[in-house]
C-alpha cells in the first residue's frame, strides 16, 4: 500500500518561498501522477500543481502559474513544490496526492486514490 508524507511548511512572510516535499513509501509511484492540493479553513480542497509520471508533464492552477514549480525524483520516491513569492491567500493546508493516469481531471479530488496527512503553510503579510 502507498503510503505518502508530506514535509516542508511553515510560516513565512508574503513574498518569501518554501520548497514542500512529499515522500512515498510501500510501493513505487513511477507510474502515478503526483499533485498538490490545498485546502483553507472553511473552503473546499482545491488543485495546485500536478506533474505526470517521467515529469513530462506538468499542470498548475492560474493562480500559481510563475510562482510555484512542481517536480519530482523517481529514484527517491519524491516529489516536490516550490513556492515562491509567497501571498497570504497562499495560506492553507497542503496535501500530496496521487492517481492513475493524466488529463483534465487531474484537478479533481475524487480522481485520487491516496493522499498524505498534509502540511500547514502560513504566510503573514
Amino acid at each position: 500500500q502507498l503510503r505518502l508524507i508530506e514535509s516542508g511548511g511553515g510560516l513565512v512572510q508574503a513574498g518569501g518561498s518554501l520548497r514542500l516535499a512529499c515522500a512515498a513509501s510501500g510501493r513505487t509511484f513511477i507510474h502515478d501522477t503526483m499533485s498538490w492540493f490545498r485546502q483553507a479553513p472553511g473552503k473546499d480542497r482545491e488543485f495546485v500543481a500536478a506533474i505526470n509520471w517521467n515529469g513530462g508533464l506538468t499542470d498548475y492552477t492560474g493562480i500559481v502559474k510563475g510562482r510555484f514549480t512542481i517536480s519530482r525524483d523517481n529514484a527517491k520516491n519524491t516529489n516536490y513544490l516550490q513556492m515562491n513569492n509567497l501571498k497570504p491567500e497562499d495560506t492553507a493546508v497542503y496535501y500530496c496526492g496521487t492517481r492513475g493516469g493524466w488529463g483534465s481531471s487531474n484537478n479533481s479530488p475524487s480522481q485520487y486514490n491516496t493522499w498524505g496527512q498534509g502540511t500547514q503553510v502560513t504566510v503573514s503579510a
